[in-house]
């Protein structure tokens, strides 16, 4: 069965896509697939910001605002597109909406971990003052302070411009069935349950991982064969997406846990683009030679401890 899909977003993002497209060409020969591009206001965010790669965390709620300011453009592009199924991520909760108002189906593919799906979406639904609705995953919690940052309680008016409100808005318009960026052998429990209190078909297509290059491969061996020589159930990766970039304190908290529990670990660290610092810089002072030998902090290049 051939399948005609296009990728309607940003200029900045459809780029990506275009230079993967043209790597893989033989790959596609029986797929059409045809690039459309979804233009957002320009007057807050150059183009170059228009995806969530590479975004200074303090311009996250700006680039919501823009998607949901370009919203009023998506029933023209779908009317003259007319697709027969849409997947969308969730950033639009509004796309379902409008795919319905044209009568067609769109579900959402959530990029996340499921876990953290379904811990939010548990405390969205009970909240966490009822001992009758506990999370039933005791390894997964938050402080009530914690909670209340989130503002994920459910019995208050919800900021419907909030980041965690959106995606759970958008869970809960996907037509039936939402896709995961996971797998049941690594989150099986946490699928079911999520199916279960939101009501849904819950499908996990695998991790999608992205292809590594020569330098990166040759890294991959060189950690492997580190691994190797490490005792089974002996080392912590610790990583929060290529999208999360933390603060020279939570990093320096996660380099104490991680000196005081003494396990052998890989970390990988991201900083934002045009962000000029270093791993020795964002560690605290004397990381690097407690743990020496018992890991790698991993970043652009690599830095084995």
């Amino acid at each position: 069965m051939n399948f005609h899909i296009y990728f309607l977003s940003t200029p900045i993002i459809l780029k990506s896509i275009k230079e993967t497209l043209d790597r893989k060409n033989s790959s596609y020969n029986n797929l059409s697939i045809q690039l459309v591009e979804f233009h957002l206001p320009l007057h807050e965010l150059p183009p170059h910001y228009h995806t969530t790669k590479d975004l200074p965390p303090h311009l996250n709620s700006t680039l919501i605002q823009a998607f949901q300011m370009s919203s009023s453009k998506f029933p023209s592009i779908i009317e003259t597109l007319k697709p027969n199924l849409i997947i969308y991520d969730g950033f639009q909760p509004w796309v379902a909406t409008m795919a319905s108002s044209c009568n067609i189906h769109a579900i959402m593919f959530y990029v996340s971990s499921t876990s953290n799906l379904a811990y939010f979406y548990h405390q969205f639904l009970y909240g966490s003052s009822s001992l009758t609705s506990l999370f039933p995953f005791s390894s997964i919690y938050l402080h009530d302070y914690e909670i209340k940052k989130l503002d994920i309680q459910p019995i208050k008016p919800r900021d419907e411009k909030a980041f965690g409100y959106m995606i759970l808005k958008s869970f809960e318009q996907s037509h039936n069935i939402v896709l995961l960026n996971t797998c049941r052998e690594i989150e099986g429990k946490y699928i079911d349950y999520v199916s279960t209190i939101g009501k849904k078909e819950l499908i996990p297509i695998r991790p999608l991982i992205r292809e590594v290059t020569i330098g990166e491969e040759e890294d991959r061996g060189t950690i492997q064969s580190w691994l190797a020589k490490k005792d089974q159930f002996s080392c912590v990766y610790v990583s929060f997406g290529s999208e999360i970039f933390l603060s020279k304190q939570e990093i320096e908290e996660i380099a104490k846990g991680l000196e005081l529990s003494k396990v052998n670990f890989i970390w990988t660290i991201e900083f934002p683009k045009g962000v000029n610092t270093t791993i020795e810089e964002m560690v605290p002072q004397g990381f690097l030679e407690s743990t020496k030998g018992k890991g790698w902090l991993l970043n652009d290049g690599h830095h084995k401890v």
